[in-house]
């Protein structure tokens, strides 16, 4: 599995921004992430932080694809578009 790394960035009332480190088995990747409080309060386990959640997020996209296949900037609302079981699982 590749090693994920996870910095909270900027953080407001509306959004929490993350940067991500994914060291690949071929390359590393880094990936500028945000998700709204709002699906934040949705989707996180009642006791994860957002680092956590995010870090969560991304074992479930590379479980599916590799770390270059994943976009470079992104709103977690948006992976849902790609894997619709997506909310279902993060969420569980």
């Amino acid at each position: 599995m590749a090693e994920i790394v996870v910095d909270a960035d900027t953080q407001d009332a509306e959004r929490l921004s993350f940067r991500v480190r994914v060291a690949g088995d071929s390359s590393e990747t880094t990936h500028e992430v945000t998700v709204t409080r709002a699906d934040f309060e949705r989707l996180a386990r009642e006791d994860e932080n957002g680092t956590q959640f995010i870090r969560r997020c991304f074992e479930f996209l590379l479980e599916r694809e590799p770390n270059e296949a994943i976009m470079r900037t992104f709103d977690v609302s948006v992976i849902k578009t790609y894997f619709p079981e997506f909310e279902e699982e993060i969420a569980s």
